[in-house]
């Protein structure tokens, strides 16, 4: 099966200051990986810049203005002690955002059943008002909002596997009956958000907090249980994931103990939910991972259980 890839030369260009564990080398690891293996079902698109009008659906103006004017024309501009800028930062951003909308309009389309969003900087922390945790807009919540509003879905989850709780996600669709989000995530740890009892206005936020040192199969257990059910029971039209994969055992900015194949099993699981309800469309973001070769192997992993065939 064919896996969509969404890429451009623009992801490279965002700069976060030396010594930021969010750098380009992470997606320059991945592309040496693929290259080298040069999986025969990958269908490699331009990633193009999203609207403003996308944009807004998720940060209400004045603030994606107020990205737009911070980036500064030379050096860096810190907004905030995590988060900073650098000239090309504003169109990483956008086109990882329209990446997400396009990918979303290919499937609805009926292009292909899996597409990846290969850009950066990640999304999940930027909160509608708020850029934090490396993160400008938030991409994920972007593309799930193209397709409710260009496409009619009106049932959309996003499964969330990044070690840092998508704080910005949450808030974007707290008050949305009609989006399902559920994450996995150590906590105590950044951002501090994401406890079991934020469930969000209409019980449609599911956090399953893993404590450090989590490993396997007690995380599998986690997603078996809490995870899958739900969406199972939500019956999606659409499944998105913000696939970070940060709680692998040797990333550096956590402590969780996961491997490679339990990211490529969390994935088969999500697939056969989306060939049960949502005609097999899963769209898939990239968030955090931190120890460039040990990512790219990881992603890799992640596109080989797309592209299996159900």
């Amino acid at each position: 099966m064919n896996v969509l890839y969404y890429s451009h030369p623009s992801a490279l260009a965002h700069d976060a200051g030396p010594g930021h564990p969010e750098a380009a080398r992470r997606l320059v690891a991945i592309e040496r990986l693929l290259q080298e293996r040069a999986p025969a079902f990958l269908e490699r698109r331009e990633a193009p810049p999203a609207s403003m009008a996308q944009i807004e659906r998720v940060h209400p103006a004045p603030y994606p203005a107020r990205i737009l004017e911070a980036e500064p024309e030379d050096g860096y501009r810190q907004l905030d002690p995590d988060t900073a800028m650098s000239p090309g930062s504003v169109e990483a951003a956008l086109r990882g955002s329209g990446a997400a909308c396009a990918a979303v309009d290919a499937l609805i389309a009926g292009e292909a059943k899996r597409a990846f969003v290969a850009m950066r900087p990640p999304g999940h922390h930027a909160e509608p008002d708020r850029a934090m945790g490396f993160c400008l807009f938030d991409t994920v919540a972007v593309g799930a909002m193209q397709a409710r509003h260009a496409h009619g879905i009106g049932r959309i989850a996003i499964f969330d596997f990044d070690v840092h709780h998508g704080n910005g996600t949450q808030a974007a669709f707290w008050n949305d009956p009609e989006t399902l989000y559920l994450s996995t995530h150590q906590m105590p740890l950044y951002p501090g958000t994401g406890a079991a009892h934020e469930s969000g206005a209409f019980g449609n936020i599911v956090n399953a907090p893993c404590p450090a040192g989590m490993g396997s199969a007690a995380w599998r257990r986690l997603v078996e249980s809490r995870i899958l059910p739900r969406i199972d029971a939500f019956a999606p039209a659409l499944l998105m994931i913000s696939a970070g994969f940060d709680a692998h055992a040797v990333d550096p900015l956590a402590q969780m103990r996961l491997g490679d194949e339990d990211f490529a099993w969390a994935t088969r699981e999500i697939t056969a939910l989306a060939e049960r309800h949502a005609e097999g469309r899963v769209v898939a973001v990239l968030e955090g991972g931190y120890d460039p070769p040990t990512l790219a192997r990881c992603v890799l992993a992640h596109l080989e259980a797309l592209a299996e065939e159900p």
